[in-house]
């Protein structure tokens, strides 16, 4: 693997493993959604993409964890489907959020970024609860990887490799 390679996160489709049709590819990503995952992946015909995987930050379920945890940016993966090079070419975009009575309001940051990104983050607070005990009363975790992982999983079981777009054409 090349630096280059590292810093855009390339990693080529693996040996020994048959490519798959786009339309299998494309379903192998849907089916990474689960009602537990905090992202989902869907159509990216809007953003004029083929696939976008994101956090469910306006989700009923998902924003009210993420308004307690303070969340300031959230992200996309935006994603083209190369079969001339069976490749998934991706590109991240960051958005600023604002939260207002704990509803999330989604703003476009005013700096712009586009390539690869990574972000980590947790919080754990101790307090005392109604019955008096004291203890852990609430656990965070953000992990860009989280919605990256899967998503070049499942593009090498369908024999195709990850590129990420920094510069370029997506």
């Amino acid at each position: 693997m090349k630096l280059l390679d590292w810093l855009t996160g390339y990693k080529p489709a693996p040996k020994g493993v048959n490519r798959q049709s786009t339309t299998a590819l494309r379903k192998n990503f849907i089916a990474i959604n689960r009602k537990t995952a905090p992202f989902t992946i869907r159509d990216g015909k809007p953003e004029g993409v083929d696939l976008v995987a994101e956090w469910k930050i306006v989700d009923a379920r998902w924003y009210e964890l993420f308004a307690k945890a303070g969340l300031q940016r959230v992200f996309k993966v935006l994603m083209k489907l190369d079969a001339s090079n069976c490749e998934v070419r991706a590109v991240d975009q960051e958005w600023s959020v604002e939260w207002r009575a704990g509803i999330p309001t989604l703003a476009l940051s005013a700096s712009a970024f586009r390539g690869r990104r990574w972000e980590k983050s947790f919080d754990m607070t101790f307090a005392f609860k109604e019955d008096l005990s004291y203890g852990k009363v609430y656990e965070y975790r953000f992990d860009t990887a989280e919605i990256k992982t899967p998503l070049i999983d499942a593009a090498h079981r369908a024999g195709w490799g990850w590129r990420g777009v920094a510069f370029g054409k997506l």
